[in-house]
């Protein structure tokens, strides 16, 4: 059992039907590759970037306002802009209140969409170690719940209702390329599937957590630079995530700033897909050649978020 028996695929199925209410069941598109510019492939892109919020962080944000006690002084969430957004259209939809602490790094399209939630924002620190500190100190001074971005059972939970959907849209999956930050979403999606498809991680060349990871056999530091700092640059891996990572994820790929940026425009160029950098790092990683299926290979992306500013595109 991985990390306390809490984090399984039956805790997974029984949190899905809870949290059903408040989360959208996102589409799959299916492209060709070839209107890329590459080799003939058929993909299917899993878009929970059209979900609540706009990224999958809703799902975690729910489990942990369903499971856990609300207490008075509401709930306090660190981010580069996803999961505090998540976590301010949460507590907006069941009543609580929220104060979200995001770094210096956060683009204006998140920051607006927190304060259009209703939370109380608080900019300040170069990146998301900053911020992070800065909400454990209030939540110590104030008795708000202090909701983790990714290490945290019930949000790795949630975001596991993510890998139970994709099973069920594409039932004969072989692999799936997820991006990386904290882990949170690929250590949700790898505890259910639990080694029953092939599942790749995508990471900046800057933001290397689950890479270092790996490479040094337990979550260390790694740096916190390039185009998806905002969202894929935590400074390392959750603890949580990492023993499903090692067991579950097959390998980490990384991928440059300029492929992130290319991959983008593809999507909006091809099939009018906003995405924010760290929702088109996977992707950029089948546009770029650096992951080359195999004849015959059933591959899906996931593209995890769009809180990017639709006027750059």
């Amino acid at each position: 059992m991985l990390n306390g028996n809490s984090i399984t695929r039956e805790r997974i199925a029984a949190m899905e039907p809870r949290i059903r209410p408040f989360v959208r069941h996102t589409p799959v598109l299916g492209v060709d590759m070839a209107d890329f510019g590459r080799p003939p492939l058929g993909v299917d892109l899993k878009l929970e970037c059209l979900q609540h919020s706009g990224s999958f962080k809703a799902r975690g944000a729910f489990t942990n306002l369903l499971e856990r006690r609300v207490p008075a002084a509401g709930v306090v969430a660190a981010s580069g802009g996803n999961h505090g957004a998540a976590v301010a259209y949460a507590a907006m939809r069941l009543g609580h209140k929220a104060t979200i602490f995001v770094p210096e790094v956060s683009p204006p399209a998140k920051l607006e969409r927190i304060r259009g939630y209703g939370a109380e924002l608080v900019v300040g620190g170069a990146r998301y170690a900053e911020a992070l500190a800065a909400s454990e100190d209030f939540a110590e001074r104030s008795g708000a719940l202090q909701i983790h971005a990714f290490n945290q059972k019930e949000t790795l939970v949630g975001q596991g209702t993510l890998g139970l959907e994709i099973e069920a849209d594409l039932p004969e999956l072989d692999t799936l390329l997820v991006a990386v930050g904290g882990g949170g979403l690929i250590g949700g999606i790898a505890a259910w599937f639990a080694g029953r498809i092939r599942i790749i991680a995508v990471e900046p060349e800057g933001a290397p957590t689950l890479h270092r990871a790996f490479e040094a056999g337990r979550p260390v530091d790694a740096p916190t630079e390039g185009i998806a700092a905002d969202s894929l640059a935590p400074k390392r891996v959750g603890e949580m995530m990492f023993p499903i990572a090692e067991a579950f994820v097959e390998r980490s790929i990384l991928v440059s700033d300029d492929e992130i940026i290319a991959a983008q425009a593809a999507l909006w160029d091809r099939v009018r897909i906003i995405s924010e950098p760290g929702g088109a790092a996977a992707f950029s990683a089948l546009l770029s050649g650096r992951y080359a299926p195999a004849a015959g290979e059933r591959v899906a992306v996931l593209v995890c978020g769009a809180n990017a500013n639709p006027a750059r595109f």
